[in-house]
């Protein structure tokens, strides 16, 4: 059977800071302007300010598999999906692509913000070369499954990062294009909707149409994808059948990360609104190193802030290493001038069991736009000690609290 993609020798380079042909909106052209005299200049002329998000990245997908593409931050996973879907061209190599693609790389991709969600459902038919007969068929089951039936007159920019999130997978799920590509799109939305995302891709790959999905939930690959490519560094780590490579990347993917900075901000992960600074989280009490499930865990993170008098809020989500969200935690909304903001937050001990983490950062406008999304950001242990009890086996559980137990032997004279 003939591929239905094939990728040979892919490769993507990219110049830090903009230069090299890159085009930045005039917004971000005048904020670079007042930022610049403030920065602090780093290297000389010679200083090499490209990186590879792709290096020779080679592989085939044939009709109606599903393949997964695992990595952490940075890994190209994004990048790949974006050369496949044409927003950008590989600087090496070439695509080979049979039949239409859809895609869902971020949210609201491919919708106007001035049109209404009606409007926006026919656009991305007509885009991927429908005819309105084709998608009016669609249309009410689209609807249905994004479940924004009262809103579809109304403009898609008044929408919550959610209804975005679920109108734009239906829309890419339902118009049936070959080939589905999706890069998180269990990042947002509720328990149920992830439930329906998993469901409806579930459905489209046993029509026996192509899906590429990336995503940090192992759980979701395993229940999904056959095959699973991971990356690293731009290039391909492991592929292969979908169990090998997830336990080769859960063993040896997550070196430990327990702080990150980024001093230029021409560099830094973000865009003209926010950009990361620097997170970290560090060991509190006398037995700090290693951190064990009896220690209290400090994490830290400060970003730049240009949008004065924006409402934002951060937000933390901890994950195990199987991708399955353990907490999500967020500071108070509030405004901020224009600098550095920092915010902080403390981790209990006696609360996390023992096992590798990963940490996830967001930076939330006005409780629903997202402005910054990274996944991985801290990688830690926690390490087990010495138990009080005659059990030593792996404690059951994400979490393993330490709470007061009451326990006693009834007296003639007590009641039930």
């Amino acid at each position: 059977m003939n591929p239905i993609i094939r990728a040979e020798d892919l490769s993507k380079e990219y110049h830090l800071g903009g230069a090299h042909g890159s085009y930045s909106t005039l917004r971000e052209s005048l904020m670079a302007t007042v930022r610049a005299p403030f920065r602090r200049r780093r290297g000389g002329r010679g200083e090499d300010r490209t990186v590879w998000a792709l290096k020779d990245v080679s592989f085939e997908v044939s009709p109606g598999e599903v393949l997964g593409i695992i990595g952490r931050n940075g890994a190209g996973k994004s990048t790949l999906l974006k050369i496949l879907s044409r927003i950008t061209e590989p600087t090496t190599g070439r695509a080979r692509i049979r039949g239409r693609v859809g895609s869902l790389l971020e949210v609201g991709t491919g919708f106007h913000p001035e049109l209404t969600g009606r409007e926006n459902i026919f656009l991305n038919g007509a885009v991927l070369g429908m005819k309105r007969g084709e998608v009016a068929q669609k249309f009410d089951e689209i609807v249905a499954f994004a479940e924004v039936e009262r809103f579809m007159d109304t403009p898609v920019k008044h929408y919550s990062t959610g209804m975005y999130m679920r109108l734009a997978f239906a829309v890419a799920a339902f118009v049936e294009p070959e080939i589905l590509l999706i890069d998180e799109v269990l990042a947002v939305g509720d328990a149920e909707f992830q439930k329906k995302c998993l469901g409806k891709m579930g459905d489209v790959s046993r029509q026996g149409r192509t899906v590429l999905f990336v995503t940090h939930n192992m759980t979701a690959v395993k229940s999904l994808c056959s095959r699973t490519i991971w990356l690293d560094g731009g290039r391909i780590v492991n592929a292969g059948e979908t169990e090998e490579v997830i336990s080769d990347y859960l063993q040896n993917g997550a070196p430990v990360t327990l702080a990150q900075e980024w001093n230029d901000e021409d560099s830094a992960p973000g865009d003209d609104k926010v950009r990361l600074r620097r997170v970290s989280i560090t060991a509190l009490g006398q037995a700090a190193e290693p951190i064990t499930v009896k220690t209290a865990i400090e994490f830290n993170a400060a970003f730049w802030n240009y949008l004065p008098g924006a409402f934002i809020n951060l937000s933390i989500v901890l994950y195990d290493r199987a991708g399955v969200a353990i907490f999500n935690t967020g500071s108070e909304g509030r405004s901020f001038p224009e600098g550095l903001v920092r915010g902080s937050f403390v981790i209990p001990g006696d609360f996390l069991n023992d096992g590798i983490y990963t940490i996830r950062l967001l930076l939330v406008e006005d409780s629903s736009v997202v402005l910054l999304d990274l996944h991985d950001l801290i990688v830690f242990e926690v390490h087990e000690t010495e138990r009080q009890t005659r059990w030593y086996g792996k404690w059951i559980g994400a979490v393993r609290p330490t709470f007061k137990w009451d326990v006693h032997v009834d007296e003639p004279s007590d009641e039930l």
